[in-house]
């Protein structure tokens, strides 16, 4: 059986497992008998490309099958700072997770930044929480969370970009139409205070995420990164997610109903 290296996001974590890709995230939202239930998200790494002093013995010496020959699921590695400690070259596929075991891969691709000087909502997922209100566009919020120079900041970061619709334009007056957030009224004064202030960049929306991702709030994708390079994850657009991705989307559109 090949062992299988993960960096998981809830929580922050190395794991070593016997699994799959596919396996390993039904049992990680699961467990192996169904009577537990959360969202995940991870990535895959390549343990080839992993730091020098990375224990690869104790993959070998604690990830063998158990007794009956069943595989060993979950070996875990680390539980602090386990994203800074990752190389970004290591990094492979995003696997995302509903709390029923349906798992989505995707795969890393080119981000083209969109033109105009819209406003941009993000949602920080690892290693800290904040739901973020901007105008800077994912790179350039890349390097300014990431510059460490700066006594607020992350040596590397992982997040996704939230729908705004009508509001990264006109967030006095623009239109909500289904937008799921809480709180309406102060995310248009964040968005408000930003496109008023040039010299006030980000805001705080929420100060710390609690709960699962609305997946139909992703505008267009995950991004993970450092100050100098960024990988984007493209989400599936509204047509893929209704046809070849439909039994995925169908179970993350439950959230909360279970």
């Amino acid at each position: 059986m090949a062992n299988y290296l993960y960096l998981s996001i809830t929580p922050e974590a190395l794991i070593a497992s016997m699994l799959a890709p596919e396996e390993f995230g039904n049992y990680f939202a699961v467990g192996t008998k169904k009577r537990t239930r959360g969202q995940a998200m991870f990535f895959e790494l390549d343990i080839d490309k992993m730091p020098d002093d990375f224990p690869k013995n104790e993959i070998e010496n604690k990830c063998v099958p158990h007794a009956d020959n069943t595989p060993k699921r979950s070996v875990y590695l680390s539980i602090y700072r386990a994203l800074e400690y990752v190389p970004l070259k290591a990094i492979k596929n995003l696997f995302l997770v509903t709390d029923d075991g349906r798992v989505l891969s995707l795969e890393q691709d080119e981000y083209k930044e969109e033109d105009g000087n819209s406003l941009h909502l993000y949602q920080e997922l690892c290693p800290v929480t904040p739901r973020i209100a901007t105008r800077y566009n994912p790179s350039n919020f890349m390097k300014y969370v990431t510059n460490t120079s700066q006594p607020v900041s992350v040596p590397k970061l992982f997040f996704v970009e939230l729908k705004l619709d009508e509001l990264a334009v006109d967030p006095l007056k623009g239109n909500v139409n289904d937008l799921p957030y809480p709180n309406i009224d102060h995310l248009r004064d964040c968005l408000i205070g930003i496109q008023e202030k040039p010299a006030k960049a980000t805001k705080t929306v929420i100060r710390t995420f609690y709960g699962e991702l609305n997946f139909r709030t992703c505008k267009n994708g995950f991004f993970i990164g450092d100050k100098e390079n960024i990988l984007y994850y493209p989400f599936p657009s509204f047509e893929e997610l209704n046809t070849k991705y439909y039994v995925w989307w169908r179970s993350a559109l439950t959230i909360g109903l279970r």
